[in-house]
């Protein structure tokens, strides 16, 4: 985003590639999928001495960042990537940016391209030809972004589906959409029900 115009809308540029829908087959191969998890790491890196000026408040509440924490993207899934082929090309969709600790976003981004989903969802809409090795992916992942161990990411990944679930409950009260929309749908259930998968799942990733 360049700005905001004089009548309140926001100045954009165009980033030619694909995105959206299309993302979600750019992580089933190795290469996507170590490539995705390098350009998350490359922009922890780089945002990692960025402090906003004093008064900035986020869409999800809070002030910050606190000490060791970044700028979060807070939506790092294979959606908001515009990639050319198996090559991210860059990130869409900020609204969910926040402060807190590199973890998040890494633990947010496992979830959708470990993914912690069942076998039929993966076939069905996530683009993959055979059920994945769930196990195998999430070490890919954690190496290409720079993690020397895995243990503790299980729980930091349940820990954000469960953050999400409150975050969507809290911005629906306070009346913001789509959230307000979400929860009119039932949409705290199909959470809720991701939660329980993961717990009664983890053997598939540790």
């Amino acid at each position: 985003m360049l700005g905001i115009d004089e009548e309140g809308r926001e100045i954009l540029t165009y980033l030619d590639g694909e995105s959206g829908p299309e993302g979600w087959a750019r992580v089933v191969g190795a290469a996507g999928l170590t490539a995705f998890a390098r350009l998350l790491r490359d922009y922890h890196d780089a945002v990692a001495g960025f402090r906003p000026s004093g008064g900035f408040r986020w869409y999800t509440g809070g002030t910050g960042p606190a000490e060791g924490e970044v700028i979060c993207h807070g939506d790092f899934g294979p959606w908001n990537i515009v990639w050319r082929g198996e090559r991210p090309a860059g990130m869409l969709d900020w609204d969910y940016a926040r402060p807190a600790g590199r973890l998040h976003d890494v633990a947010y981004a496992l979830e959708y391209v470990a993914p912690f989903r069942d076998d039929a969802e993966c076939l069905r809409w996530l683009r993959y030809p055979e059920p994945p090795d769930r196990r195998r992916r999430l070490e890919l992942f954690a190496g290409a972004y720079g993690l020397t161990a895995t243990p503790g990411l299980v729980d930091a990944v349940i820990d954000v589906q469960r953050d999400g679930i409150e975050q969507v409950r809290r911005l629906a009260e306070a009346g913001h959409q789509p959230q307000v929309r979400w929860v009119a749908e039932g949409s705290l259930g199909e959470l809720h029900r991701r939660v329980t998968w993961s717990r009664a799942n983890r053997h598939l990733f540790e």
